[in-house]
C-alpha cells in the first residue's frame, strides 16, 4: 500500500523548496509565482531506523524501505478554481491521493515576493481552502442532478444513497466549509469515492519558517496562529525550514549527522513529515526479513493478516493459510529467530490476526 500526498500552497511559500528536498527532483524553484508549470512528482523513501536493526540479525542482501509519493503542483491563488494563475490545470493531478500537505509560509523575507503582499498564514490557508471547496462544489454540481433524477426514480438504489450523502457535501461546500469538516464515516466516503473530492482528504500543514527559528523552543508568532487554527480543526502542523532541509539533501550521509548536530536537530524535519502523513491516515508498517531481502511494508491500521499479505502479492492474500509473526522487540531481545522460537514468542497466527506495527512476518500461502 502506498502513501500518496498532495502538496499545495500559495506561489512563493516554500512547496518546490520543500519537494525538492523530499525528493531530490530539482522542481524549478524561483521567486516569482508559477514557476512550476509542470506537476512534479518524486517517489520518498519512508525513514525507518528498524530495518537497519533487524538486518543486524538477519543480514540480507538488500534492504527495501516502504516508500510514498509526493505530488507537487503550482501555487494556487485566489480564482485558481475558474482558471486563474495555473493551479487549476493541476488540481486533477492531486484528487487521486491520499492526503494533503499544505504549505504554509511562517516567515518573513523582502526578498521573496508574498502574492498577497503580507504574511498571514490563516488568510493563506483560506485562500487554499476557498479555491479547493469551489473546485469540490464544481465537481459535485456535475453529476448532481443526474443522481438526484436516478434517485427520485427509485430504480437505482445506489444513486439513492449516494445521494443521501451528497447532500450534506453539497450543502457543506455552497456554506464554504470542506467536506472533511462533516466527518463522513468510512461506509459514506466510500459512497462518493470516485468523485475524488480534495477536501474530504486529510489535511496536515507544513509550516516553513526561517533558519533563525529552527532550535528554538518558541514557536514564531505565525506558528502560533498556524497552531492556533490547525487545533480547532484537529489537524497537525509540522515546522520546519525549508532552506536548511534542502542543505540537508544535499550533503553525503556521514556529513549529515553533524550538521543535524549543529542545527540543534535530532533529525531532518521531512522526517517528521512523513512521519506525521503516516500518523494523520493511520498507516503503519510490518516487515519481512530472510537472506534475499528486509522489506518495510506499509498497511492499515487494524487490517488482518490476509490483506497485510495481499500487499506482497494478491496471491498471498487469496491463498492465505498462517503466518508466522513475532515482534520486532523480541528480535532485539532475542537476536535470532531460532532464540524467539525457544521462547515461545514465535506465533503462529491465523485470518482473524490484527497485525500490528513492527510485527516481522512469514506467510504460508496455497494457491
Amino acid at each position: 500500500m502506498g502513501f500518496s500526498c498532495g502538496i499545495v500552497g500559495l506561489p512563493n511559500v516554500g512547496k518546490s523548496t520543500i519537494f525538492n528536498a523530499l525528493t531530490s527532483a530539482k522542481a524549478e524553484a524561483a521567486n516569482y509565482p508559477f514557476c512550476t508549470i509542470e506537476p512534479n512528482t518524486g517517489i520518498v523513501k519512508v525513514p525507518d531506523p528498524r530495518l537497519g536493526q533487524i538486518a543486524q540479525y538477519i543480514p540480507p542482501n538488500k534492504l527495501v524501505p516502504a516508500s510514498m509519493t509526493f505530488v507537487d503542483i503550482a501555487g494556487l491563488v485566489k480564482g485558481a478554481s475558474k482558471g486563474e494563475g495555473l493551479g487549476n490545470q493541476f488540481l486533477g493531478h492531486i484528487r487521486e491521493t491520499n492526503a494533503i500537505a499544505h504549505v504554509v509560509r511562517c516567515f518573513s523575507d523582502p526578498n521573496v515576493i508574498h502574492v498577497d503582499g503580507s504574511v498571514d498564514p490563516v488568510r493563506d490557508i483560506s485562500v487554499i481552502d476557498t479555491e479547493l471547496i469551489f473546485a469540490d462544489l464544481d465537481t459535485v454540481n456535475k453529476r448532481y442532478n443526474a443522481l438526484e433524477k436516478a434517485a427520485r426514480a427509485g430504480s437505482d438504489k445506489k444513486a439513492g444513497a449516494i445521494m443521501g450523502v451528497l447532500n450534506p457535501i453539497r450543502k457543506s461546500l455552497e456554506a464554504g466549509n470542506p467536506v472533511r469538516a462533516l466527518n463522513l464515516s468510512v461506509e459514506e466516503l466510500a459512497l462518493v469515492y470516485d468523485f475524488h473530492l480534495i477536501t474530504a482528504k486529510k489535511v496536515m500543514y507544513v509550516a516553513n519558517v526561517d533558519d533563525q527559528d529552527i532550535g528554538k523552543g518558541e514557536p514564531n508568532d505565525y506558528v502560533k496562529k498556524l497552531l492556533e487554527y490547525a487545533k480547532k480543526e484537529g489537524s497537525p502542523v509540522v515546522q520546519i525550514c525549508g532552506k536548511i532541509e534542502s542543505e540537508i539533501a544535499e550533503l553525503a550521509e556521514e556529513e549529515k549527522v553533524s550538521f543535524l548536530k549543529e542545527m540543534g536537530m535530532d533529525e531532518p524535519g521531512l522526517n517528521r513529515v512523513i512521519q506525521s502523513g503516516y500518523e494523520l491516515l493511520g498507516l503503519q508498517t510490518y516487515f519481512t526479513a530472510g537472506e534475499i531481502e528486509v522489506r518495510a511494508w506499509t498497511i492499515q491500521k487494524g487490517w488482518k493478516a490476509p490483506q497485510a499479505a495481499g500487499v506482497i502479492h494478491t496471491d498471498f492474500e487469496r491463498g492465505f493459510i498462517k503466518a508466522e509473526v513475532y515482534s520486532f522487540d523480541d528480535l532485539m531481545k532475542y537476536k535470532t529467530e531460532q532464540a524467539i522460537r525457544d521462547a515461545g514468542a514465535l506465533k503462529l497466527e491465523g485470518k482473524e490476526y490484527v497485525v500490528r506495527d513492527g510485527d516481522v512476518m512469514h506467510f504460508r500461502f496455497g494457491v
